[in-house]
């Protein structure tokens, strides 16, 4: 009998255990070290929810982890995760990073636009809207693409490779473009709200198989994450989260969120669509998918 008592007891243990880490199942979310990816790092601090951040060095390979299910969400180029959309991969957005904070950043000899024809200009990703932000820049000043080198090029190998004149300017997440400025070797010629005011840039996108198994969690998240940039408002907390993924003195960080909005986080459709007819117009990609199968409505 007391053996029997004390198995059950074991038994409803364990359940209530059980129960309890599914309550709190662990979320990976993927990032790079950029600032455009400060709502996910908020997230580690969020009440309900149980984040796990997972840093990745290169686009491709976070695209790698969110597309094979490896994690549950990442903080993507928009781009890129509409492309894999588009060839079948099950993804869903469901908020955005931030608006406008990327600036195009040029060599101390370049005055205007015009000064970049024949000049080689680097981007992270020809799937980005810093590939827009380039080609807005140069049809205002009357060029193409065709008239510049454009190159795809690491985020944190852009200053250095303009204070070194491998290219003339560059275009990529923050807080590069503001270490470029800051080290003396680079100056701004556009923001990008002059060029696309409230641009869409970098998304928090689920994976659609994880947001299936683990739909009550991710909603959490999502709930979360849009909390995260009402706080990152904040210029001073956005500067305390800054500091916990990148090595970067605080002149830099500073002026890096100056540039960058985390107000307004919810995908529109207005929005989304202004970003499809650029896509399209640009070539980036030519059957980009529609809201209504890519971004999940708030």
């Amino acid at each position: 009998m007391k053996k029997n008592i004390i198995i059950a007891i074991a038994l409803a243990l364990l359940l209530v255990s059980c129960g309890g880490r599914n309550d709190k199942e662990t979320i990976k979310i993927a990032y790079l070290p950029i600032t455009h990816a400060l709502p996910s790092v908020e997230l580690q601090h969020a009440e309900n929810v149980n984040v796990e951040l997972i840093k990745y060095g290169s686009w491709p390979e976070l695209l790698d982890a969110l597309n094979t299910g490896r994690v549950d969400g990442a903080s993507v180029l928009i781009e890129l995760a509409m492309k894999a959309k588009a060839q079948g991969v099950g993804l869903t957005a469901v908020a955005l990073g931030h608006t406008d904070g990327n600036v195009i950043v040029v060599a101390e000899d370049i005055k205007k636009g015009e000064d970049l024809k024949g000049k080689t200009f680097a981007i992270p990703h020809r799937a980005s809207s810093h590939h827009i932000f380039l080609q807005e820049a140069l049809a205002k000043d009357g060029l193409a693409i065709e008239d510049v080198n454009v190159v795809e090029m690491a985020p944190p190998e852009m200053p250095s490779a303009l204070a070194n004149r491998q290219i003339s300017g560059y275009c990529v997440a923050e807080p590069f473009g503001a270490v470029g400025v800051n080290i003396s070797k680079g100056h701004v010629l556009y923001r990008s709200d002059e060029l696309w005011p409230n641009s869409i840039c970098c998304s928090l996108v689920l994976n659609d198989k994880a947001y299936s198994e683990k739909k009550q969690q991710l909603d959490k998240v999502i709930e979360a994450y849009l909390k995260a940039g009402e706080k990152l408002v904040d210029k001073h907390e956005a500067l305390v989260k800054s500091k916990e993924i990148l090595s970067q003195p605080d002149d830099v960080l500073k002026q890096s969120l100056e540039w960058i909005d985390f107000s307004h986080l919810v995908i529109t459709p207005e929005a989304y669509e202004e970003l499809v007819s650029k896509v399209k117009k640009y070539g980036i990609l030519n059957n980009p998918p529609s809201y209504a199968d890519f971004v999940k409505e708030k």
